[in-house]
């Protein structure tokens, strides 16, 4: 893979990136270096990408793994309030529904992170198997426990 191709894929799929970068990362200035790491890391794996794999599920398997990886080097600050303000589902907007989404998922430890960001990312049970190596049942039953404590974290009554 030459340097245009990859910039080219890169561009294409670079959506991947930043949600994993929204995840991980609190600040802008953080969720920056993380992406320009995540880049650097695919660059220096281009050459074993062999094909075999879609391109967004190899993608996928690099960004995490730098994101994981710099997450606990790094170990950033995250601040967040004991208790998530409780708002109405028709009085907060969408902004503010996503915020506190992500409030909740910074809560996650690092494998729950990783999973729901495959989830958000319509992948279906198949591939996020692929890209992370468990199997397909116990992607399944992960991701409902994950699901459980985010309508937790939220304080959302079932």
């Amino acid at each position: 893979m030459d340097q245009s191709q990859f910039l080219a894929l890169i561009a294409e799929h670079q959506g991947i990136i930043l949600k994993i970068c929204r995840i991980y990362r609190n600040t802008k200035e953080d969720r920056d270096d993380l992406f320009q790491e995540i880049v650097f890391q695919l660059w220096k794996s281009a050459p074993s990408f062999e094909g075999r794999a879609k391109f967004s599920t190899w993608m996928y398997r690099i960004a995490l793994s730098t994101a994981i990886a710099t997450y606990r080097k790094k170990k950033p600050a995250i601040h967040y309030t004991a208790v998530l303000p409780y708002a109405q589902e028709e009085q907060v907007d969408n902004g503010e529904q996503r915020e506190r989404l992500y409030e909740a998922l910074a809560r996650l430890n690092d494998a729950d992170k990783a999973l729901i960001t495959l989830y958000l990312e319509d992948l279906s049970y198949q591939e996020i198997a692929a890209i992370t190596g468990l199997s397909e049942n116990n992607v399944g039953v992960k991701l409902n426990r994950i699901k459980n404590k985010i309508q937790q974290l939220l304080n959302i009554k079932k």
